[in-house]
């Protein structure tokens, strides 16, 4: 019989590891099955290591779509923040004179990113109204709505539906942004202080650093009701803006703030 050559078993192929964005996005999809998620369970389940899963927590722990907790991680809580239909509906006067005053600055054939809040859909309306031939690049589906049937070019973000918002946030709104760079972005936020604007709603803060990173002109749209008020996360410092659009001019320390920082303030007039 021919001598028959011994069998050489190669080792099993290590299970592959998952993509960063696809841990993240499986993360946030586990604290909306389950309360909690621990480091040691998802570093075993991804095939990394544990210090590769801490540096996800605080990632999203930034980006305020998770709480730290012991030894893994928790879904966000925060106190009552007022909803977009209700934010809608107060301070009307002020939030159209800003969002007049911003759509102005756009110009036919400029590309712009404007994020999701109450202000930003009256500087879509007032855009939409002026018939300024653009791209536009948003997350917020009222935004999409209001520019889709006019003279304006609308990109809509994927990623996870925010009822209460009417918007969308999360991995993939964040990676669909990064491929893209605008002439200007329009953001809106929860408070602005001394620090600069912060956002209390879960995963905006990201959307609108994001936003920030990508335009040449950085606006911020802010009612001046909100001066002096600090959101949940921290968007960005002053130097990441170049002007501030708002109702009525800010004072003392805030003013001088701004100034130092070489940020222009434009006050919307009334009509």
């Amino acid at each position: 019989m021919p001598e028959t050559k011994p069998r050489i078993l190669k080792p099993e192929k290590p299970q592959d590891r998952v993509k960063k964005s696809d841990r993240r996005q499986q993360i946030l999809l586990e604290l909306k099955l389950r309360p909690h998620v621990r480091i040691n369970e998802l570093a075993q389940r991804f095939n990394v290591s544990t210090e590769t899963v801490r540096r996800d927590f605080e990632a999203l722990s930034s980006d305020g779509l998770i709480a730290r907790a012991h030894g893994g991680a928790s879904a966000p809580t925060q106190g009552h923040y007022p909803s977009l239909d209700e934010r809608t509906s107060a301070q009307v006067e002020e939030r159209e004179r800003i969002g007049n005053c911003a759509a102005g600055l756009v110009q036919d054939g400029e590309t712009v990113m404007i994020d999701s809040g109450s202000t930003t859909i009256e500087m879509a309306r007032a855009l939409a109204y002026l018939g300024t031939e653009c791209t536009v690049i948003t997350n917020s589906i009222p935004v999409a709505m209001t520019l889709g049937q006019g003279a304006v070019q609308v990109l809509l973000c994927p990623g996870e539906y925010l009822a209460s918002e009417s918007a969308t946030i999360g991995t993939e709104t964040l990676e669909f942004l990064s491929r893209f760079h605008v002439d200007r972005c329009m953001i809106g936020s929860s408070g602005f202080s001394t620090e600069g604007p912060s956002e209390t709603v879960r995963g905006f803060a990201a959307v609108k650093r994001m936003m920030l990173t990508r335009a040449t002109k950085r606006h911020l749209l802010i009612a001046s009701g909100k001066f002096g008020r600090k959101g949940l996360t921290l968007v960005q410092g002053f130097p990441g803006l170049d002007s501030i659009i708002t109702d009525a001019k800010p004072k003392g320390e805030l003013l001088r703030t701004i100034n130092s920082a070489e940020v222009d303030i434009l006050v919307a007039g009334k009509h």
